[in-house]
């Protein structure tokens, strides 16, 4: 009906059997239909990854590749089952798609938004299931790239010695492309006084995870560890999301107190409170131009210094001076930079 007042052709709907990406739980009582994404397999079967449910994630309507067909009576299908499935879109634009397997990122939306604009007849799909997820579908051959941010526990280094640890044979290749800054998310004023995990713990706040696997949940485990406490003493701990602007929305929703997270995410939503990836500013090299001229020493800095109209010496000069006022911590979590700026905003 909405094809004939859109005069558009009836499509018809294909059907094809996939491979599921991880393993979906269902009912016994109800046939259930579930919304997932595809990307190539490696044995010439889609690998199908099934999106978040519920009545309120509209999002999944948008990047629905197909919809996963679960018998009634079924308990669900294990990952790597088979399962039947209809199309939203046909199978062949599989061939010009970018699959990604990610821990949760806004940038990688971003990202994506930008190679559709291009025009380049290439699109990304990403889903989001965690670090450990995307290592495994890399390995597994049902993606082509994974975004992962895994701390080692032993080491207290990031992505390295985990990627060695499950491709000792190196069938993998490691891209830094970008750092972040992470720290602990609680509602704007921060009511409850919250500071870090032992606040949490000692006041009873309500504290939202995210899944088993992902980079964040790896970390919060850490620091637990690090401060002598266990999960069970984490009111909510048990309680998961699986991206990181789900966390800061629960805690703008009023219906949990703090959660782990990163900036971008808080700054949409609530606010951050106590950076925790402090090796960001401590390794961190770069100094920024921006499109008027001014050199600033941090991306958080409201202060610069203008280069504009200088020549020879004297820019040689103003340069050494900007380096030598980097600040070696981190900017966001000093009162003068309440007015941070970012990337798009400066021009650098």
């Amino acid at each position: 009906m909405l094809c004939r007042m859109l005069r558009q052709p009836v499509r018809r709907s294909s059907r094809i059997e996939v491979r599921l990406g991880r393993r979906l739980n269902s009912s016994l009582k109800y046939r259930e239909f579930v919304r997932a994404r595809l990307s190539p397999g490696p044995d010439g079967v889609p690998v199908a990854t099934p999106l978040n449910r519920g009545a309120g994630v509209v999002t999944s309507f948008v990047k629905a590749d197909c919809i996963l067909d679960i018998p009634q009576n079924a308990e669900g299908a294990e990952k790597g089952g088979l399962c039947r499935a209809r199309l939203l879109r046909p199978l062949e634009d599989l061939e010009h798609t970018l699959a990604i397997v990610d821990s949760h990122d806004p940038l990688l939306d971003e990202a994506a938004d930008l190679l559709r604009r291009a025009g380049s007849g290439f699109s990304a799909s990403s889903t989001h299931v965690g670090s450990m997820g995307a290592v495994t579908a890399i390995k597994g051959g049902e993606a082509v790239m994974g975004a992962v941010h895994l701390l080692d526990e032993e080491t207290g280094a990031y992505n390295v010695p985990q990627l060695r640890r499950f491709f000792p044979d190196g069938r993998a290749v490691l891209v830094e492309c970008v750092q972040r800054t992470q720290g602990l998310m609680a509602a704007p004023g921060n009511p409850m006084g919250l500071r870090d995990l032992d606040d949490i713990i000692r006041t009873g706040a309500r504290y939202v995870n995210r899944q088993r696997g992902a980079g964040t949940r790896i970390l919060c485990d850490y620091l637990l560890k690090q401060a002598g406490r266990e999960p069970s003493q984490v009111n909510g701990y048990t309680r998961e999301e699986l991206t990181h602007t789900a966390v800061a929305a629960q805690i703008a929703a009023g219906t949990a107190d703090a959660g782990l997270g990163i900036y971008s995410a808080a700054k949409l939503y609530v606010g951050l409170i106590r950076p925790i990836s402090h090796k960001f500013c401590a390794q961190c090299q770069r100094i920024r131009i921006d499109s008027s001229g001014t050199l600033r020493p941090c991306l958080h800095s409201t202060e610069g210094i203008a280069l504009r109209g200088l020549h020879g010496k004297e820019l040689e000069n103003a340069i050494r001076a900007g380096i030598l006022r980097k600040p070696r911590e981190h900017m966001i979590s000093a009162e003068k930079s309440a007015q941070t700026q970012m990337m798009y905003q400066i021009g650098g």
